[in-house]
């Protein structure tokens, strides 16, 4: 692919460690950076907006743009790298929505991952769930496990995605990358085709509708690995979330499903570090434990939290358990971990050495 019209646009936000870049017509460009949004003095016109759309779009999805309003695409920018597309219209004219995504899949390590996500992406079968807000760095986090399994051990892994964010070289798995809109017609249908594929493991980039869920259960209770993504900000939000596809009548049946096929759930945050530029993850993990299992079958998602704060021996953690920690180890300031708590009355005595209950920093909620 050659340049297109924005390519300095794009090096510019790039080296300056941007992480998304937002565009409309005859308005200056921003960027977001650690997590805030950064205007610059560029300006693009109708022509320079329309010049990039035809630089890098089909005349099929230019005219799924025209008849929907949005298109989401990847793009892959000579010498500056990969980026996540999102075109769409407001106020009757184009804006653009850029994610770069970095070439390179960083190890768990490099993120600043707990040690449990090893064990979790050792797991065999199951679903694993990636939840957190947008830009949260669910993808980051899940292509980490998917590397972290492509180079250890021999499998066959399906990924399904829209659009295509991180490609993977095979190591010692095999790896087959769907795009939505490109090689299949939509998560649903090539979720259902995948289990004819022979996979050992299937990523899906977000579960959107309960027959993908459903066919998702499916090949977990198949023995294959499932890893996918939600918009929710803890486990039992995500819970909640995924109840919410199917008709109260289902519930119980439902819950029954994932105490027998969930294999985890990591709900990840960015938080400032409190030296340097940056942001590192904050997450919770919550995993499949017999205790888990038994809150799901008796429809105790309440005492989730407490369970996970109970079952740190266990490589559970909450937010609150992780901030706390993150807080001792200079990695991140107490003021920005009380700002992204659920409970910050709670952690802030934490900070006074107050632990209510059993090891609370052990059962913080």
């Amino acid at each position: 692919m050659a340049n297109t019209v924005f390519h300095n646009l794009f090096d510019y936000a790039v080296s300056n460690g941007a992480s998304d870049i937002h565009i409309k017509e005859n308005a200056p460009v921003s960027l977001r950076i650690d997590g805030g949004i950064v205007p610059t003095d560029f300006t693009p016109d109708f022509e320079m907006m329309m010049r990039f759309v035809s630089d890098i779009a089909s005349e099929e999805q230019i005219d799924r743009l025209n008849k929907t309003g949005d298109l989401d695409l990847s793009h892959l920018e000579d010498e500056v790298g990969r980026f996540r597309i999102n075109f769409h219209h407001q106020r009757n004219s184009l804006s653009i929505s850029l994610r770069h995504v970095k070439n390179k899949v960083m190890t768990f390590d490099e993120l600043g991952l707990p040690p449990t996500l090893h064990k979790i992406s050792e797991r065999q079968r199951g679903i694993i769930f990636m939840t957190g807000t947008t830009g949260s760095g669910k993808s980051t986090t899940l292509a980490a496990i998917l590397e972290h399994i492509n180079a250890n051990y021999a499998k066959h892994v399906i990924t399904i995605e829209d659009p295509i964010e991180y490609e993977f070289e095979d190591k010692k798995s095999f790896f087959e990358q769907r795009e939505v809109g490109i090689d299949t017609e939509s998560f649903a249908s090539a979720l259902k085709h995948a289990l004819r594929q022979d996979p050992d493991v299937i990523m899906v980039g977000e579960m959107r509708d309960r027959n993908s869920f459903e066919t998702a259960l499916q090949a977990a209770d198949t023995g294959h690995l499932v890893l996918t993504t939600l918009h929710a900000s803890n486990s039992a939000q995500s819970i909640t979330r995924i109840l919410d596809f199917f008709q109260q009548s289902e519930h119980e049946q439902i819950r029954e499903s994932l105490a027998n096929n969930l294999a985890a759930i990591v709900s990840q945050r960015l938080i400032p570090r409190a030296l340097g530029d940056g942001r590192v993850p904050a997450c919770e993990i919550m995993l499949n434990t017999p205790l888990i299992t038994k809150l799901l079958l008796e429809d105790k998602l309440e005492k989730l939290s407490a369970a996970i704060g109970a079952g740190r021996n266990e490589g559970m953690q909450t937010f609150n358990q992780c901030l706390y920690d993150q807080v001792q180890e200079g990695i991140i300031s107490e003021e920005d971990a009380l700002l992204h708590s659920d409970n910050p009355g709670q952690l802030k005595m934490n900070f006074q050495g107050i632990f209510l209950s059993q090891g609370d920093n052990q059962i913080v909620g």
